[in-house]
Formats: structure tokens, C-alpha cells, sequence
């Protein structure tokens, strides 16, 4: 099984690192052109439903539960899961003293047919999931100030 941990300190209010970082509308800012399209399908109580398309034409459907007061946010991908066989995300944010730290973990497996390994995917995931998280620091401080 494939598992990356990844982290950055946010120097902004929790209200506001959880609530834009959640904003599945902005994603498409937030992950730095990776996503094209981020689409609310259904939204009940803390369970959104959603709908990705990465920049190259690819997209599946996931669901996320915000815990807002217990401080994390769990997703897990829907369909298509190719070419995973379960990828499942955990968002903490941890109230440090400059800042929050806000850590994604996600645990996978990925589908014998796609070729790749476990392994292959988590450089992958760490690469862009760094890149990504520097993006989030830089807008949700920005629009802190």
C-alpha cells in the first residue's frame, strides 16, 4: 500500500486555513492549475459530494466530511478509483505557535492494470502534494492579511 505524509505551517487563523483550504470551488486555484474543473455535486450537512477533472481531461468523483471542530477533514475517491483501488485523504490542522500546520495523508493502493507501483505514486504524491501546500500557504496568508 502507498502512504504519504506531508505538512507546512500556515501562518493565518484556523477559521480561515480550514475554510478556504475546503473551498472545493477554489480548488482549481488552490492546486495550482491541476484541476481544470471542481464541481459541487451535493452538499448535506458536513458530507460534500464532488466532482474533479485534472488538467488532462480526467475526472472521477469523491466525497470529503469536514470536522471543522475536531480539526480534520477525511475524502475518499469514488468513481472512477482507476486507476487506485481505494484512495483515501486525511487533512489534520494542528494550531501551532506560528501558525497552523496543516498535514495531508493519503493512503492508497494502487490497481494492478495501471501499471504503476505503490511506491512510483508516492514520489508522485509527495512532489505535487509539497507544491500544492506551498500554493495553499501563499494564498490563504495572502488573503489573511
Amino acid at each position: 500500500m502507498g502512504h504519504t505524509c506531508n505538512s507546512i505551517i500556515i501562518n493565518a487563523p484556523y477559521d480561515k486555513v480550514f475554510d478556504i483550504s475546503n473551498d472545493i470551488s477554489r480548488w482549481t486555484e488552490l492546486f495550482g492549475g491541476e484541476y481544470v474543473e471542481a464541481k459541487i455535486i451535493n452538499k448535506e450537512a458536513n458530507k460534500i459530494t464532488f466532482r474533479l477533472t485534472d488538467n488532462e481531461g480526467r475526472s472521477w468523483q469523491s466525497f470529503r466530511l469536514l470536522f471543522k471542530e475536531h480539526y480534520f477533514a477525511y475524502a475518499q475517491r469514488q468513481e472512477p478509483l482507476f486507476p487506485f483501488k481505494f484512495m483515501k485523504i486525511i487533512w489534520l490542522y494542528t494550531p501551532r505557535p506560528e501558525g497552523i500546520e496543516m498535514t495531508w495523508i493519503q493512503h492508497f493502493e494502487m490497481d494492478e492494470k495501471s501499471g504503476f507501483k505503490d511506491s512510483q505514486v508516492e514520489g508522485f504524491i509527495n512532489k505535487h502534494s509539497q507544491e500544492n501546500l506551498k500554493i495553499f500557504k501563499e494564498i490563504i496568508e495572502r488573503e489573511s492579511r
